[in-house]
């Protein structure tokens, strides 16, 4: 989001052109004494699957890393990973955990995700040595140590039919209305009190946390001031109000970044930094979670750094471990959107970090590390669908923001996952569609692109419905369960006689 019009990412864009030229379940036998890792499929659409190794460290002294080796049969093959390293031999694959999920102490529990394709399930594994049902080691052989043949990689892209169980319930309705608040700022919109922010809005992110520096770590939010805005409340007033929304089974998250506030967690003082201070600030407010709006130069992966799966810049790795942690503090109702716009995600598509040759913007999809290792914690994505620049859909054709069709293929390609540049066999997930929702300006002050309700709607019924989808198709089918939609913001939809609220307010909670 971002306080004024802003459009460096056309100018980024052409640089970087020119420069490039239900869940289904089984576990294993009930869990013995000591550390575990049970096995869970998660989907299954027939020609493939989603699987989760869950580890709990029962004994009592602490894991500080593990490893989980698996055998897949034959016919089965490994596809995308998340939340672990791999490597394999054969049929053979060792996982073995990142740096924000190796330590676990007595009781405390980590877990990884992968595709695979074929019929097959993991057999023979171990961890750390010892059976994952928590035993001595297994007496089965010993993986194959001869090199393997030489196989092409699957490239089968992840399936679009959505999990036949309910996702876990985020205490969110169906279909949320999402808006931004200028809490500590005005941006010529004016101040609104959160104790008059209509009960129409289900997600209230305070805009915004922004770092003393910009690679500090140490997140600082405060009310806008009094000299620019007269109406303030106190904030005693404020807290009152965020407690009345939750009342109400609304959630009041931090919103982090925007476009001043840049954030590049460079080093681990200041990871630690940034969750003692976002602690510090939820704590103070009683918040419900968290907003991540990092822009400008907050994201970047390093010359390099080309596996969205296994991602080794700091800013990103650091931001993740961070955002771990703070899941871990706060728990199951821990809220956690996002809110990146389409450069660092769906230009991700065609062109990731400075890519193969160098040269390339090394900001360009640099989201998708992030929201891939989150994405058992993520509850709402809500890509900017404005201030931006064409980005190249699943149809092969350049869509342009403030039509519909830009709102549908850019949300189609969260929803059905896609090749990051163009690699088939580096192919991102799908995400749940109860985790995706777009975000458009509420008016044509709040940013470029800006569509009228209309349209915004008939973008959303094609994507929930199938229908009225015009030109383009998505690769997704229909979504009943997408999330709904996100405004930058509510006080310019104010300005403007909150035409985006009655509006669309009750359009989605219409929906079935």
């Amino acid at each position: 989001m971002a306080r004024i019009f802003r459009t460096p990412f056309l100018a980024a864009l052409a640089a970087l052109v020119s420069a490039a030229a239900a869940t289904l379940s089984f576990a294993y036998p009930a869990l013995a004494a000591g550390p575990t890792a049970v096995f869970t499929k998660t989907s299954d659409w027939g020609s493939g699957w989603e699987g989760r190794y869950t580890i709990t460290n029962g004994g009592s002294s602490t894991i500080t890393g593990w490893q989980v080796p698996f055998t897949l049969p034959s016919g089965t093959s490994l596809g995308s990973y998340w939340d672990a390293t791999v490597s394999s031999v054969g049929q053979r694959h060792t996982f073995t955990n990142r740096s924000w999920n190796g330590t676990l102490a007595p009781g405390a529990s980590a877990s990884f995700g992968f595709l695979a394709t074929g019929s097959g399930s993991p057999v023979d594994c171990t961890l750390n040595g010892a059976t994952c049902a928590g035993g001595a080691p297994p007496t089965t052989a010993p993986p194959p140590t001869t090199t393997p043949p030489t196989t092409t990689p699957p490239t089968t892209t992840p399936p679009t039919t959505p999990p036949t169980t309910s996702p876990p319930n985020a205490g969110l309705p169906k279909h949320a209305l999402i808006g931004s608040l200028h809490a500590s700022f005005a941006n010529g919109a004016g101040y609104l009190r959160m104790a008059d922010v209509p009960d129409d809005w289900d997600v209230v992110n305070l805009a915004f946390g922004e770092p003393t520096s910009v690679t500090s770590g140490d997140i600082r939010f405060q009310l806008c001031p009094a000299a620019e805005c007269p109406n303030v409340e106190t904030e005693a007033q404020f807290t009152a109000a965020i407690r009345a929304k939750q009342q109400q089974g609304k959630k009041v998250l931090l919103s982090i970044g925007g476009q001043n506030g840049q954030v590049q967690l460079t080093t681990t003082a200041a990871r630690d930094t940034f969750v003692r201070s976002v602690s510090a600030i939820i704590d103070r407010y009683g918040l419900n979670g968290l907003d991540i709006d990092f822009e400008g130069h907050s994201l970047y992966l390093n010359t390099g750094d080309t596996d969205f799966r296994n991602p080794t810049t700091p800013v990103v790795v650091n931001l993740i471990s961070a955002i771990r942690e703070l899941k871990q503090r706060y728990g199951t109702g821990f809220v956690l959107t996002m809110a990146p716009e389409t450069f660092f995600v769906q230009l991700g598509y065609q062109f990731y970090g400075s890519g193969p040759w160098g040269g390339q913007d090394p900001r360009a999809g640099s989201y998708l590390p992030v929201i891939h290792a989150l994405r058992d914690v993520l509850t709402v994505l809500h890509v900017q669908d404005y201030n931006s620049g064409p980005i190249v859909g699943l149809d092969g054709q350049y869509h342009t923001m403030g039509g519909t069709d830009f709102h549908i293929a850019m949300t189609d390609m969260l929803l059905a996952g896609f090749p990051v540049a163009g690699n088939a066999n580096a192919v991102f997930p799908a995400l749940r569609e109860d985790q995706v929702a777009f975000g458009a300006p509420s008016s044509t002050s709040a940013g470029n692109g800006y569509l009228a309700p209309a349209g915004v709607q008939q973008a959303v019924t094609c994507l929930v419905r199938g229908q009225n989808c015009g030109a383009y198709t998505p690769r997704s089918g229909t979504n009943p369960n997408f999330r709904g939609l996100m405004t930058w913001s509510i006080n310019w939809d104010r300005y403007y006689s909150w035409e985006f609220r009655l509006n669309h307010g009750p359009f989605l909670k219409a929906l079935p």
